[in-house]
């Protein structure tokens, strides 16, 4: 069997960086997951239609703060911002906290991935064939300047009674350099013959590391003493001869 390594967490640490950020201690950790994933779950039972793709939480010691990036910021806001103030109520009643909620717009949806396979996704619970589906979904994200893509469904398609697997992909996807920047993103679609699951991967590019620093303290190297040697200094010029006179010379 294959092994199958996350996109995402495969570069954790190196040109990624993880969806939650806090710390917690072996007695609150099990709380503050389970709260993680209940704003996460309210979030987008919610904003079902707002396409969003991804939910950062930060945490301090009595604030959450929640980010929200999304390609129909209209959608999250609400006239007048009546629906994020209604989310922000929800969220701190679940939480029993001071909930702080941002909201990011992303311009390029057709380079991220988790919107592409919600897409795709929608468009399958639609009764749209799935081959005229993948080919329109990885051209258009070339189209919007993607380096490589590649969409991949599997489940009963188009009522099959045996399910199989198809994808289409476009360009290169380098999934074993670290550095290469791929977004991965998954939905699921529930027909009337079954689910059907989607993923989506996206190359963007190369992201060069942040080079290592070294510490200011650390110990210069000490500067070595030239050798000396019977004709003076290793490394210094020869030091001049004077010119021998011939014999009988006065």
């Amino acid at each position: 069997m294959g092994q199958k390594v996350h996109p995402s967490g495969f570069r954790l640490g190196f040109t990624k960086t993880w969806n939650a950020k806090w710390y917690a201690g072996s007695k609150n950790y099990r709380e503050l997951l389970k709260e993680d994933l209940t704003i996460r779950k309210t979030i987008r039972g919610r904003l079902r239609d707002a396409a969003i793709a991804r939910i950062d939480i930060e945490r301090s010691t009595n604030q959450v703060t929640v980010t929200i990036q999304t390609a129909k910021p209209g959608v999250v806001i609400g006239k007048g911002g009546a629906k994020v103030e209604e989310l922000r109520q929800v969220l701190g009643k679940a939480t029993a906290k001071v909930v702080k909620v941002n909201i990011f717009e992303i311009r390029y949806p057709e380079l991220d991935a988790m919107l592409i396979a919600e897409n795709v996704a929608q468009q399958l619970e639609r009764r749209v064939s799935f081959r005229k589906v993948l080919k329109q979904t990885v051209s258009r994200s070339m189209k919007a300047g993607a380096k490589g893509v590649r969409v991949a469904v599997a489940g009963r398609l188009g009522g099959a009674e045996m399910s199989r697997r198809e994808w289409e992909r476009e360009g290169r996807v380098p999934l074993h350099t670290l550095r290469a920047d791929i977004e991965f993103g998954r939905a699921i679609a529930k027909t009337t013959f079954g689910t059907i699951g989607v993923k989506a991967w996206v190359y963007r590019g190369d992201i060069e590391p942040a080079p290592r620093q070294v510490a200011q303290n650390a110990p210069a190297a000490a500067a070595r003493p030239a050798s000396v040697g019977p004709a003076g200094p290793v490394g210094a010029p020869p030091a001049p001869v004077a010119p021998i006179a011939p014999a009988g010379a006065v």
